[in-house]
C-alpha cells in the first residue's frame, strides 16, 4: 500500500510558476513509476508527466512539454512537478499517482492516487 499526498497548488497569473510536491509513504518508493495527471471540471483525467522508477526516463504530454518538469527524490520519497509558463488552460486539479512497474503512462496502469491539489491560472 502506498499513500500519496500532494501539495503546492494555488492561484497564479498566466506566465507564472508553481511547484507541486507529492510525498509518498508505504512501500519502497523507488519501486514505483510515478506520474502526474490533471482533471479540469467536466473533463477526463489526463496524463501530464511520468517518470520511470529508476528516474532516468521521463515523458510528457504534448501540451506541457517544454513548460513542465517532473523529478523525484527517492531519499525523500517525493516526486515534484515544476510548472512554468502557466496558461489558463492549465487550470485543473493535479493528481499524483504511483504504478508498481518500471514505467507507466496510461491512467489504468497506475495503482495508487493522491487526493489532488488545485491549480488555478488567471488570465
Amino acid at each position: 500500500q502506498v499513500h500519496l499526498v500532494e501539495s503546492g497548488g494555488g492561484l497564479v497569473q498566466a506566465g507564472g510558476s508553481l511547484r507541486l510536491s507529492c510525498a509518498a509513504s508505504g512501500r519502497t518508493f523507488s519501486s514505483y513509476a510515478m506520474g502526474w495527471f490533471r482533471q479540469a471540471p467536466g473533463k477526463r483525467r489526463d496524463f501530464v508527466a511520468g517518470m520511470a522508477w529508476s528516474g532516468d526516463s521521463t515523458y510528457y504530454a504534448g501540451s506541457v512539454k517544454g513548460r513542465f518538469t517532473i523529478s523525484r527524490d527517492n531519499a525523500k520519497n517525493t516526486v515534484y512537478l515544476q510548472l512554468n509558463s502557466l496558461r489558463p488552460e492549465d487550470t485543473a486539479v493535479y493528481y499524483c499517482a504511483a504504478a508498481l512497474k518500471p514505467w507507466a503512462t496510461l491512467r489504468d496502469e497506475y495503482d495508487y492516487w493522491g487526493q489532488g491539489t488545485q491549480v488555478t491560472v488567471s488570465s
